[in-house]
């Protein structure tokens, strides 16, 4: 048996601030933000929701649409740099919050490439059988720790979470392949001192190479070709970088999750929103070879590809 996910989930905000909601609070234009980012709008959370509440809608939806118990997830593993505190974890809060008595908890801490570094660890667990059912989260209130006086990052980021649930799937479906990887030198590149600070030229660069070779590289550890690939699941950060990656995989371009223009990049949860979003809109079907890739502050990167379906 294979290590596949069985459910997804999402979360986002209500409140939606535009482009145009930017240009009353800075020097900014929705033309100079759509053509370099192509983000339209973010969802911003209330003041009185953070991390964990989010992650816990999203983490709700993916079981249930698991068809699953709370009580049948043995852990919890959650993506997240903007936890509500550094102690308990998030994860250890949604395991109390929903339930899952039997669940053991923790927090990854991988930036944007957080939910792939969450996929590659759950996988272990499962193919060597010591749990059966994990539910990995990606859950972020970025906009706590973004400077809105800073208009090459404030315009960027959005709050929301999405999830999924990993369980034993059918030989040959499954997660098939996957790289995770990192190179600390880069740190100063993208990083956290109380708000978001980025140097976007060198992460620009970084992200438009690393996002295609890693693609690239889970393709031929699962022994597939780019002929192969049915769907790009991307980290939503800049429509730039996640055109290089879909060009280097020679996809047209509805191959291509794109939902930065209504969230913006969400970090950890990026991926797994996009992921919930393209199968509410049956664009991913069974037996389809998806590639998910993704970037972060570290600086992190992860690739997986997997066979869709049970």
């Amino acid at each position: 048996m294979g290590a596949g996910i069985i459910g997804v989930g999402k979360y986002v905000p209500e409140k939606i601030l535009t482009n145009r909601d930017m240009e009353k609070m800075m020097d900014t234009s929705d033309e100079w933000i759509r053509t370099r980012t192509g983000i339209e709008e973010r969802r911003i959370a209330a003041d009185d929701v953070d991390t964990a509440d989010m992650a816990y809608v999203a983490a709700k939806n993916a079981i249930e649409n698991a068809g699953l118990s709370p009580e049948d997830i043995d852990m919890i593993l959650v993506a997240t740099v903007t936890p509500d505190r550094p102690f308990p974890t998030v994860s250890c809060m949604l395991q109390a919050r929903l339930g899952c008595t039997k669940a053991a908890a923790m927090d990854l801490s991988a930036a944007c490439a957080g939910f792939m570094y969450g996929i590659a660890t759950a996988k272990q667990f499962i193919e060597n059988g010591a749990y059966k059912h994990i539910l990995i989260v990606g859950a972020e209130k970025l906009s706590k720790i973004t400077d809105w006086n800073d208009r090459n990052t404030a315009v960027l980021f959005g709050d929301g979470a999405g999830a999924a649930v990993l369980g034993p799937v059918s030989e040959g479906r499954g997660i098939l392949s996957f790289e995770l990887g990192a190179d600390g030198s880069g740190g100063n590149y993208l990083y956290q001192e109380q708000f978001i600070m980025m140097n976007g030229r060198e992460v620009f660069k970084f992200a438009v190479r690393q996002m295609g070779e890693s693609s690239v590289n889970v393709l031929e550890k699962a022994g597939l070709s780019k002929d192969d690939v049915d769907f790009l699941i991307p980290h939503q950060a800049n429509i730039r970088i996640m055109e290089a990656a879909r060009q280097r995989l020679d996809l047209p371009e509805e191959k291509m999750s794109k939902t930065i223009h209504k969230y913006g990049n969400t970090s950890s949860a990026s991926i797994p929103i996009a992921l919930a979003d393209e199968l509410e809109a049956g664009k991913i079907k069974d037996d389809d070879i998806i590639v998910m890739v993704g970037f972060g502050g570290g600086l992190t990167w992860g690739a997986i590809a997997m066979k869709w379906g049970l």
